[in-house]
């Protein structure tokens, strides 16, 4: 369930009263999401997503994620329209929440991504990537390397009842990630989404349709991102790798945006620190949501086992791709 905050009827018609979309008809809450309340809007003239913003997004954050979204959807890149209203501003206020109403995506995101969808996730991304090029805002990256060992100092404590010697892994995993790390600059960087996982991404007869929840996008090295992508989309049921899946997306990606040899040698390490950053975070909810939460947390061990299997990998060739695309 992600709708954290109810909204009256008085409160929604005043508040759809300054755009020029129509009265509202209807406002159905939607339960997928876990950072902020959700909703379907039906007004007079069409679908959109009304969103208010919880208390797990920094509101200084807003303009960056509203702004981007209008900035690639100008470059046609398949994302919201944020909808400005009667005083041309794209961020109100609702119910005692800040609030935006965005455009409505048709489309449904894939239960059992296959090596197609995979293919057009990673033409996707690359748009996204060049499409990001002259954004003027910029945001940190607050869930990257320099972040990692607080969260862990977070959970050591109690990992091990998760699984035994936990927290003596993820403490040697976590010294060599900060060893290796490159350095702010030392590979390809610029707006990356950071969070694609299948329910981010719309897709309406085989062709993808939507990019949505940009509320983790950043800047950072445009091979994280893709590493993310990896992660959450080549992986089976079962944890095995799909390496078909992993090819398909990175060279379609190739094909709009070329690759340096250097993105592609540091690709494991990716896949490494991206395992660590969610393993982190939902070692983090696991251990400290109540268990009458909304929310159900997420089993932490699923990116421990994505994790080792990372630390096998010796070079690109096994995400089926050689150091030279």
């Amino acid at each position: 369930m992600a709708v954290y905050t109810e909204v009256s009827d008085d409160d929604l018609t005043a508040f759809v009263a300054g755009y020029d979309i129509g009265a509202p008809r209807s406002c159905k809450g939607i339960a997928e999401g876990v950072e902020n309340s959700n909703f379907l809007l039906t007004t007079e003239t069409g679908s959109f997503i009304l969103t208010l913003y919880e208390k797990r997004v920094n509101t200084d954050d807003l303009p960056f994620f509203l702004g981007l979204l209008a900035h690639l959807a100008d470059k046609d890149v398949p994302c919201p329209t944020p909808l400005a209203n009667a005083t041309n501003e794209i961020l109100g206020r609702l119910s005692d929440r800040p609030a935006a109403i965005v455009s409505f995506l048709d489309g449904m995101w894939p239960r059992r991504p296959t090596p197609e969808h995979c293919a057009e996730l990673g033409r996707a991304i690359a748009h996204m990537h060049l499409a990001g090029a002259d954004f003027e805002m910029s945001r940190a990256n607050n869930l990257s390397v320099g972040q990692w060992r607080g969260l862990l100092d977070q959970s050591r404590d109690r990992s091990d009842e998760v699984k035994p010697g936990l927290a003596a892994f993820l403490d040697e995993e976590l010294s060599a990630l900060e060893a290796d790390w490159p350095a702010a600059g030392g590979l390809p960087s610029g707006v990356i989404h950071g969070d694609l996982f299948p329910d981010n991404v719309f897709f309406q007869d085989g062709k993808l349709s939507g990019l949505i929840d940009f509320y983790f996008a950043c800047n950072d090295f445009f091979v994280y991102d893709l590493a993310i992508c990896l992660n959450a989309w080549c992986f089976e049921p079962d944890g095995s790798f799909n390496i078909t899946k992993a090819r398909r997306m990175l060279t379609a990606y190739n094909k709009v945006r070329d690759f340096s040899t250097d993105e592609l040698a540091a690709l494991p390490l990716m896949a490494r620190g991206v395992s660590m950053r969610f393993l982190l975070t939902r070692l983090y909810d696991w251990l400290n949501t109540p268990k009458d939460a909304l929310v159900t947390p997420k089993n932490p061990l699923e990116y421990y086992e994505k994790l080792r299997f990372h630390q096998g990998v010796d070079g690109p060739g096994a995400y089926g791709l050689e150091a030279t695309p």
